[in-house]
């Protein structure tokens, strides 16, 4: 009795699961599972994947400049971020779409298949990119990798015009091993195409992007021709903050030493006004040496300027200070001597005399004379009057050595003036050329 009634509710229960085995699928039986087991199966990486070895591999490049990270001139580094693809043709790796669901296009892993091995010549860091473990193939058997790359790279960087500067560094694309007869290179967009293309470049950086020209070429070398793809990032830097942070305040500079040649030579609040400038170029220069960038094989032309004024100024100074000196020490020499005279008397009962102006010491003398004058004392006061005239000699002479130097240094601080003056003219024109120059480009 209990067999009659179990037997319905187990047919039940084979029919409820025999339809739940028909709707799951098991993986195994996806036609992207069988297409992915057949192409790797009997596949071997270690092998360049062509029937006939005598037929080359071409691999396709292409470049997009995404960034421009950093531009080292004292090391001499570029850091670029950059989208690189390559293309080519794996003949192990084709199928007939119609016998797989017409699937065109899979993912593999990429450390499961054979890789051309093309490197950066210019390469001086780790590369340093997203790791991206698969590529695309399609049933041509033709791979796409793309992936993004920090590339730093060595590259010759030219300061000279500063801050209105141009930089053209290569990265040059090559296989590290196999020459062009078993690998060659490609473009995969014409090299028009690739120079003018800037849409994926973030330009809000200090530098501007200009073009990436690129040439085909083989390297010849012991082992074989090689062949290779350069691709020219030329680049220009942004030079408006170092316009309005540099150039403007170092013009300002210049002026107000321009300025102190209107001061006399012979005043000492030259001497006081060009020690306060000495001190501006010195904080100026400071601040500068943080931002213009230093390069062993050039210094920037704002630099050389630079210290070409500074030396002007610091001539300047010293003329001022040697003409003060000398000029002080000549008047108080001749002070002093009209008192030699009188103190080169005997008589220890005489009065001394203070230090006066010229014509007052004169006076005094012969006042001082007469009265101690006794008679038959002439030749006393004839010695004294003899002495009296040499000062009024040697002040002439110094007043005259005096006025000599004043021509003699007005004529170099006029020469000064006309080259200080000429100098910033040059700099002001150099700029301003470079400036169109920068632009034309």
């Amino acid at each position: 009795m209990l067999a009659r009634v179990m037997a319905p509710l187990w047919a039940c229960i084979l029919v409820a699961t025999g339809i739940l085995a028909t709707d799951t699928q098991h993986p195994r039986d996806s036609a992207l599972y069988h297409l992915s087991k057949q192409l790797l199966q009997n596949y071997h990486k270690e092998v360049r994947p062509v029937y006939n070895w005598t037929k080359a591999t071409t691999v396709y490049l292409d470049l997009f400049v995404h960034a421009i990270l950093d531009v080292d001139a004292e090391n001499q580094i570029l850091k670029t971020s950059v989208w690189y693809r390559e293309v080519w043709n794996d003949e192990f790796l084709s199928w007939n779409s119609s016998l797989f669901d017409e699937i065109r296009e899979i993912s593999l892993p990429l450390s499961a298949i054979w890789a051309p091995d093309i490197i950066i010549n210019e390469f001086v860091d780790i590369e340093r990119s997203p790791d991206l473990p698969y590529v695309y193939v399609n049933s041509s058997g033709t791979i796409e990798n793309s992936k993004p790359i920090q590339v730093v790279s060595a590259c010759s960087l030219d300061t000279y015009a500063f801050p209105f500067d141009v930089q053209n560094c290569s990265l040059t694309f090559k296989s590290i091993l196999h020459t062009v007869e078993d690998v060659d290179l490609a473009f995969l967009r014409s090299p028009e195409d690739i120079k003018h293309d800037k849409k994926v470049f973030l330009n809000d950086s200090e530098w501007e992007l200009l073009s990436v020209s690129s040439t085909y070429s083989i390297l010849q070398s012991s082992a074989g021709g090689f062949a290779q793809i350069q691709f020219n990032v030329v680049m220009r830097r942004h030079p408006l903050v170092y316009v309005v942070s540099l150039l403007i305040p170092s013009i300002f500079l210049m002026l107000v030493d321009l300025g102190s040649f209107y001061v006399p030579p012979n005043c000492q609040a030259r001497i006081v006004f060009k020690t306060s400038v000495l001190v501006g170029y010195t904080v100026f220069r400071v601040n500068m040496c943080n931002q213009v960038p230093r390069s062993v094989g050039s210094t920037p032309l704002i630099g050389h300027f630079f210290s070409i004024c500074m030396a002007f100024l610091v001539l300047s100074l010293a003329k001022s200070i040697v003409l003060v000196k000398f000029l002080h020490d000549e008047r108080r020499g001749g002070q002093e001597q009209p008192f030699m005279c009188l103190r080169g008397d005997t008589n220890a009962d005489r009065p001394r005399v203070e230090p006066r102006a010229q014509h007052a010491v004169v006076t005094d003398s012969l006042f001082y004379g007469e009265h101690l004058a006794q008679p038959g004392t002439l030749k006393e006061i004839w010695s004294q009057l003899q002495c009296i005239n040499n000062y009024l000699q040697t002040q002439d002479q110094t007043d005259q050595q005096e006025a000599e130097w004043l021509v003699l240094l007005s004529r170099f601080d006029r020469l000064l003036f006309r080259s200080y003056l000429f100098m910033l003219g040059l700099y002001t024109i150099t700029l301003c050329s470079l400036w169109a120059l920068w632009g034309g480009v």
